[in-house]
């Protein structure tokens, strides 16, 4: 049985489709792609049927990172496929669980620093770089990537508990 992750920022251009990519990466490099899918959207449809931003692009495929994406709006009955959501920030988060329509599909939406042990608990959040330069981009791939470990340790324990 496949776990799903989703990725959400807002426009699905910036955060999430890195997240999404480095996560992936992850799995193949541990041998879970045949279990594990990722994918991501937005919170909002803004950017729906574009790539990811050039910048995400370059920072991605300069880090050796996969960089094809097309842009899409989450959906409230997507909760029904996905074991887990990841929000890049605490907007996201409030959103999902709004559009959550049970208990238990608000309960699989989780912040993505959440997962990564060295984040201020203060502030979670992946910060928007989609306003600023390039080194906002290279900062949020650095949170992804940190958080990404610990992500991918959470969900190889579910995945392992459901083989048990």
């Amino acid at each position: 049985m496949t776990y799903r992750v989703c990725f959400v920022c807002t426009g699905n251009i910036c955060r999430s489709p890195m997240a999404e990519s480095v996560f992936r990466a992850r799995v193949t490099e541990a041998g879970l792609d045949d279990v594990i899918e990722a994918d991501s959207a937005g919170t909002g449809g803004w950017h729906e049927g574009e790539g990811a931003d050039p910048r995400t692009v370059a920072v991605l495929e300069e880090h050796g990172y996969a960089a094809e994406h097309t842009a899409r709006q989450f959906h409230a009955s997507w909760f029904a496929r996905l074991d887990l959501v990841i929000a890049l920030d605490s907007g996201h988060l409030r959103a999902l669980r709004r559009l959550a329509p049970t208990e238990q599909d608000a309960a699989k939406v989780r912040l993505l620093r959440s997962y990564d042990p060295t984040a201020d608990t203060g502030d979670l959040d992946v910060p928007d770089p989609y306003y600023g330069g390039r080194e906002g981009f290279e900062e949020c791939l650095e949170m992804v990537e940190t958080a990404s470990t610990g992500l991918l340790a959470a969900v190889r324990e579910q995945v392992e508990g459901r083989a048990a």
